[in-house]
């Protein structure tokens, strides 16, 4: 067990780290999402977790219950697509560097 078994340890102990921060980082994130010019608007935590939902009395229709509850489904997806465009990016991952 030479040098080269040092430094794979070495780069898994780095990736590990890595990973640690990402996760760290994810808990810590909170998007915000609007649907039907900020009639409904909700926040998702990082982990996507629904944190708070604020919908506006003018859009609560009792005749029209579907509507609101799209302007929540497109709130929500778009919440979820800025999570996913904030998201940390995984490092640069060479499988074989694990390889003992």
């Amino acid at each position: 067990m030479g040098t080269g078994f040092a430094k794979k340890k070495k780069q898994a102990k780095m990736l590990q780290q890595q990973f640690s921060q990402m996760q760290e980082d994810i808990q810590k994130t909170e998007v915000e999402g609007s649907a039907g010019n900020g009639l409904v608007t909700l926040t998702l935590s990082g982990e996507h977790e629904l944190k708070q939902i604020k919908i506006k009395p003018d859009c609560v229709d009792p005749e029209d219950v579907e509507g609101l509850q799209d302007l929540i489904k497109a709130a929500y997806k778009d919440a979820f697509d800025k999570l996913k465009d904030k998201s940390p990016k995984m490092p640069n991952f060479d499988p074989g560097m694990l390889n003992f």
